[in-house]
């Protein structure tokens, strides 16, 4: 048996990104791991009902933003509050792209990695 456990994003400013997150998707840290020499941070952030993490590593010599190519990759999230999440986005300015017709939208995180909302159906 094997199942997913997590998926990594770089971040450039941990708090920055902290903030959003749980401010944007409701997700909160669950775990910690930091370098002996503060090199790095690693924070594993959950949504308190499935076991799967996103993990935000920042790495403190890092100054310039992570390339993130075409970004022909997502996140996804599912929820039953489709409209209350839209809402909350477009006040906080973070959608980056709708299309109506599909019923789905996209958000920018503040290092530009795109998070997909999809209502629950």
């Amino acid at each position: 048996m094997i199942q997913f456990s997590h998926f990594n994003f770089n971040v450039l400013d941990l708090q920055k990104s902290l903030d959003f997150y749980e401010k944007a998707i409701g997700l909160k840290p669950v775990r910690t791991k930091e370098a002996e020499d503060g090199s790095f941070k690693l924070v594993y952030l959950g949504d308190g009902i499935t076991n799967f993490n996103l993990e935000l590593t920042w790495m403190r010599d890092r100054k310039e933003p992570y390339n993130l190519g075409d970004l022909e990759y997502h996140l996804a999230f599912e929820t039953d509050e489709y409209e209350a999440f839209h809402d909350r986005h477009k006040e906080m300015g973070v959608i980056c792209y709708e299309n109506p017709k599909m019923g789905i939208y996209f958000i920018n995180d503040p290092d530009g990695y795109w998070i997909e909302i999809v209502p629950k159906r």
